[in-house]
C-alpha cells in the first residue's frame, strides 16, 4: 500500500468510534523521510480540537526537552505515531488511558514504512510497555535506565504540567538525561 494512502486510512479510522464520546479525529504526523518517531499516548482535547499534535503545553514542553523548535517538529523529519490516535476523553484524574485498538491496527505498516528512522522516543509508561520487551517496574526506574533501550528507543516521561512533582523529585532527568536526548538528535537539522 502506498504511503499517503495508509496515512489517509488511518485519518479515516473508525475502529472505536462507539467509544470515543468526543467523535473521532485520528491525529498522526508522518512522512517516510522521518528521521525521529515520537510515540506517546494519546492526543488531549486541545489537540482534538486543533487536529495538530502536541498543539498543547505539553508539546511547548516536548520540544524544549528536545531542543527544536515547532518548524522542525512539525516538518518531514519528524513522525508523531501516538499509542491511541483519537482524544479518549476525560477521566477521574486527567485523560483516559489511549485506545487499545490502535496501536496494534495501525503502528506495524506505519512504522514499517519509516526506512530513515534513527530514533523512536518513547513517551509514558503506555507507550514504554508496549514496545519494550522488559521494561522496569515504575516509569522513574525506566526513565532512569534510559540507556538500556539505546540505540532504538529513548524512553522519557510525559511532558504534561501535570508531572511538574515527578520533575522537581527528579532532578537527574534535566541533569543527565535531557543532555543526553539533545546528543542523540544531533542528526536533526
Amino acid at each position: 500500500m502506498a504511503f499517503k494512502q495508509m496515512i489517509n486510512e488511518v485519518r479515516a479510522c473508525r475502529l472505536c468510534e462507539s467509544e470515543l464520546t468526543h467523535g473521532v479525529r485520528p491525529i498522526i504526523q508522518a512522512s517516510p523521510d522521518a528521521q525521529l518517531v515520537i510515540i506517546g499516548q494519546a492526543p488531549g482535547l486541545r489537540v482534538h480540537k486543533s487536529g495538530i499534535p502536541w498543539d498543547d503545553p505539553s508539546g511547548d514542553r516536548l520540544r524544549q526537552w528536545l531542543g527544536i523548535g515547532a518548524e522542525l517538529f512539525y516538518g518531514s523529519q519528524v513522525a508523531i505515531v501516538p499509542m491511541g490516535f483519537c482524544y479518549p476523553g476525560k477521566g477521574k484524574s486527567g485523560d483516559l488511558p489511549p485506545r487499545k485498538e490502535c496501536a496494534p491496527a495501525w503502528h506495524k505498516p506505519v512504522l514499517s514504512q519509516l526506512k530513515g528512522t534513527k530514533l523512536t522516543l518513547l513517551i509514558g509508561s503506555y507507550a514504554q510497555q508496549y514496545y519494550l520487551q522488559k521494561p522496569y517496574a515504575t516509569l522513574t526506574e525506566t526513565v532512569q535506565n534510559f540507556s538500556d533501550f539505546l540505540p532504538d528507543y529513548f524512553v522519557l516521561p510525559h511532558p504534561s504540567p501535570r508531572n511538574n512533582i515527578w520533575l522537581k523529585k527528579n532532578p537527574w532527568f534535566e541533569a543527565e538525561v535531557l543532555p543526553a536526548l539533545r546528543h542523540r538528535l544531533a542528526f536533526l537539522s
